[in-house]
């Protein structure tokens, strides 16, 4: 927002537009599927067949995006009631609005497949999902331990002191490591200028 003199709905809205512009020219520089949710789908088991094929390919990265409408933090933007000395003067007002989140499914090659769902209007809220038996998996791969897996849960492990030696290394400093990492890439772009004059930052 740096250099505007009014924040106003237009502006804000200018805002989202360049986001959602820059996610779809993403996809399609990297050949990545981009859809609307379904409803009654389950996300997860929708995308499991392009995350099968990141694994057989031993490839890392984003293998598909999801495009849903739903709640989400915004903020309200209105004229003062009053004049005021500033007549580009505006009141922001967090509200909870309908509009476009991203989905986007990640093979993480530390954490394993995550998922990583962002808001696209300001504040742009970004919230994670990951699994810590993803993360051992991946550890005991590199390390060629063998085990076997029924879904999310170990049934066998050639060495569990290995096992355990993995969820011991998934720290937090490490997981914010690599969510900050991919927020940075897929997250809404924001200036050098910008980031040194309003203090933006993600926690």
């Amino acid at each position: 927002m740096v250099g505007v003199q009014t924040v106003d709905k237009e502006v804000l809205s200018r805002r989202t537009g360049e986001y959602q512009d820059w996610v779809e020219a993403f996809a399609r520089n990297h050949d990545t599927p981009i859809e609307w949710a379904e409803k009654g789908v389950r996300k997860e088991d929708y995308v499991h067949r392009w995350l099968r094929s990141m694994v057989r390919a031993q490839r890392y990265g984003v293998y598909f995006i999801f495009k849903s409408m739903e709640l989400g933090p915004s903020f309200r933007c209105t004229v003062p009631k009053y004049p005021t000395r500033d007549p580009h003067h505006r009141i922001l007002a967090p509200q909870r609005t309908r509009f476009t989140h991203y989905y986007f499914y990640v093979r993480d090659e530390t954490l394993g497949p995550i998922a990583i769902r962002v808001a696209s209007f300001f504040p742009c809220q970004s919230t994670y999902y990951l699994n810590g038996h993803s993360f051992i998996e991946q550890e005991l791969n590199r390390a060629g331990i063998g085990f076997r897996k029924n879904d999310n849960a170990f049934v066998a492990v050639a060495d569990p002191a290995a096992l355990q030696a993995a969820a011991d290394r998934m720290s937090p400093a490490l997981i914010r490591e690599r969510l900050d990492y991919w927020t940075l890439l897929l997250g809404p772009k924001f200036s050098a200028k910008e980031r040194a004059r309003i203090s933006l930052r993600r926690f």
